[in-house]
C-alpha cells in the first residue's frame, strides 16, 4: 500500500467521509493533514490527523467499500501512525462511535476523558463533531518511527 498527501479540500475525501457517516465540517481547517491510501494504482481509503505537540488526534480514517474486510484498514492505520510519529507524535488519540474493537486490535486502549491532554479535548472533533458518547482511545507510538 502507498500513502500520499492529500488536500483537505479534496472532493474524493469529502465524499468518502460522508458515505461513511464521518464529519467533514473541519477537514479544510488549518493543522489537519490528510492522506490517500492506494493499492495497485487505485484509491482504497483516506485518513488524517491533527498534531498537537507530542500528541496526535487520528481522525477521518475510512476505507472505501471495495477495500473493507481485507486487512487494508490495519495497514492504512499503521501507515498513518508512522507518518504521525515521523512528524513528532509520541501518543495517538482517536474518537470512535463504532470501531473500538478494530482499534483495540491495533493497540489502542480506552482513555478517561478527564485524563486526556487538554489540546486533544479542545479539538473540534472532541468538542462538537463527535458525540459525547464516542469512545476516546489512546496508544503509544514508540516503535512506530
Amino acid at each position: 500500500m502507498i500513502i500520499g498527501p492529500l488536500d483537505g479540500n479534496s472532493t474524493e475525501l469529502a465524499e468518502a467521509l460522508l458515505a461513511a457517516g464521518l464529519p467533514t465540517d473541519d477537514v479544510s481547517d488549518a493543522g489537519r493533514r490528510f492522506f490517500r491510501f492506494s493499492e495497485d494504482g487505485r484509491t482504497v481509503g483516506f485518513g488524517g490527523y491533527e498534531l498537537h505537540g507530542a500528541d496526535v488526534l487520528v481522525r477521518s480514517l475510512v476505507m472505501l467499500p471495495q477495500a473493507r474486510g481485507q486487512g487494508q484498514g490495519t495497514v492504512a492505520t499503521n501507515l498513518l501512525l508512522e507518518q504521525a510519529a515521523r512528524a513528532g507524535a509520541s501518543t495517538a488519540y482517536l474518537l470512535t462511535t463504532d470501531a473500538a474493537r478494530f482499534f483495540q486490535r491495533l493497540g489502542f486502549r480506552p482513555v478517561d476523558r478527564q485524563t486526556a491532554p487538554a489540546a486533544i479535548l479542545a479539538t473540534r472533533q472532541a468538542v462538537a463533531l463527535c458525540p459525547s458518547t464516542a469512545a476516546l482511545m489512546a496508544r503509544s507510538l514508540s516503535g512506530s518511527r
